[in-house]
């Protein structure tokens, strides 16, 4: 599926299609029923479907000391957008010109001369334009003016409570796996490159492999059980830290998953690592005999949630 630059005319056979608009990150029920009703839209009439989403997060653009928050990456979207039946995501760069664009600029310039859209689907609590002063209304009412229609989407309960990233974010800062799983429909995922660590784990037969956190929204920091998706489509099971380590000097921040009976190098390859469950916090040994008692206790324990084979 293609990704577009939102700030360009898109190609003539993307044209007059049906754009789902909206940041998206976490891609969660929500989210999801904003993209369908787009998708259905656009299959009904024999047009494209198309979504919208702003890179970086407007909140980075006016808050740039915000600490990290994202629950997905561009590239993780465009596989879920792909998914969710989209023909093509468009990026819009959230940047000073961005921010600056009156909401009916935005209208007259992003949509209908770029994207020269037929129809905008919406959740009911999206703003846009400077000052957030564009909103589902003025969509609603503007839309025709410019060669559109526009449709908004009632936020999506579960539990008695509204889908929404930051409920997401809550349950994954506590550890709560299972809550942020049901919202997302799919595990919190990291993506990341694996990268040289300082490889003391395959000295006591639990080696790593390394991920940088990036953007990523901190979870709590603790052992997770989880599973590992590679490059080529494998799926492993293992258990792994997120955290700053700390049994080991100096502190450093990563996430270090140990995946089961593998011994393949990793290193350089791009892989996704799935959080399944939160099975206790970080916690400080007094010898490296006390962490690896305990490491294998981890390892046990998810082996038994996962479903894999004991060592």
């Amino acid at each position: 599926m293609q990704r577009l630059d939102g700030g360009a005319v898109l190609p003539s056979y993307l044209a007059n299609g049906i754009v789902a608009l909206g940041n998206f990150d976490g891609f969660h029920l929500g989210h999801q029923a904003v993209v369908a009703r787009a998708v259905a839209w656009a299959r009904a009439e024999g047009r494209p479907a198309l979504v919208a989403t702003f890179d970086p997060h407007p909140v980075r653009h006016f808050r740039p000391d915000t600490p990290p928050f994202r629950l997905t990456t561009l590239d993780q979207r465009l596989e879920l957008f792909k998914k969710a039946g989209a023909d093509a995501m468009i990026v819009f760069n959230f940047d000073g010109d961005l921010a600056a664009l009156t909401a009916e600029r935005f209208i007259t310039e992003r949509l209908e001369r770029n994207l020269r859209v037929a129809g905008v689907v919406t959740g009911e609590d999206f703003t846009f334009g400077k000052g957030k002063a564009g909103t589902v209304r003025t969509l609603a009412s503007r839309g025709p003016a410019h060669g559109f229609r526009a449709e908004t989407v009632s936020a999506i309960e579960l539990e008695g409570e509204t889908v929404s990233s930051t409920r997401i974010r809550e349950a994954l800062r506590a550890g709560d796996m299972a809550t942020a799983t049901r919202l997302l429909t799919r595990p919190f995922a990291i993506q990341g490159f694996v990268q040289h660590g300082d490889k003391v784990g395959r000295t006591i037969g639990y080696p790593t492999a390394n991920l940088d956190m990036g953007n990523y929204l901190r979870p709590a920091y603790g052992i997770y059980a989880v599973t590992g998706r590679l490059e080529d489509g494998r799926v492993l099971k293992g258990a792994a830290n997120l955290g700053v380590r700390p049994s080991f000097d100096p502190p450093k921040e990563l996430l270090e998953p140990h995946f089961f009976d593998f011994g393949e190098d990793l290193y350089g390859q791009r892989i996704e690592v799935a959080l399944i469950e939160y099975l206790r916090p970080e916690a400080k040994f007094a010898n490296m005999n006390a962490l690896i008692t305990q490491m294998d206790a981890d390892c046990q324990r998810a082996h038994a949630i996962l479903g894999a084979s004991p060592p």
